[in-house]
């Protein structure tokens, strides 16, 4: 794994020990770490991405460290994913962006513009960024 992977994982199974008053992880189980994954979604609202690595990182100490299956971990409330959205433009709006744009910064906003088939809300044909 690379360096900057372990450096990531010591970092979280030096915090999930710090959370448990310095006990060896080899004492607490796996309602133990379900219970600290719990706690960074809901406590400290991390990313799902975040809470992710944690996971990982424990996964990894007692999998392949202790040498301790843990059971699946069906308990963990995960964070939730943040639902992206495209910007949608009108034709107009779209025609007025470039309009207001040379060079190269106008290719690049050409290409990432794409003509979307699907009416926006007012019913007219909308383009969308990337």
């Amino acid at each position: 794994m690379s360096l900057r992977t372990e450096e990531a994982y010591v970092g979280w199974v030096r915090r999930f020990i710090r959370a448990h008053d310095r006990r060896h992880p080899r004492t607490l189980g796996a309602r133990v770490v379900e219970a600290f994954l719990t706690l960074l979604a809901t406590r400290d609202r991390v990313s799902a991405s975040t809470q992710n690595q944690a996971l990982s990182a424990l996964l990894f100490l007692y999998r392949e460290v202790l040498a301790v299956d843990l059971p699946w971990l069906d308990n963990v409330v995960r964070a939730k994913r943040p639902q992206r959205l495209p910007t949608v433009l009108s034709q107009d709006e779209a025609r007025r962006l470039l309009a207001a744009m040379d060079g190269r910064s106008w290719l690049i906003a050409s290409l990432l513009l794409r003509y979307r088939h699907a009416p926006d809300g007012r019913g007219q044909r909308a383009y969308a960024m990337r």
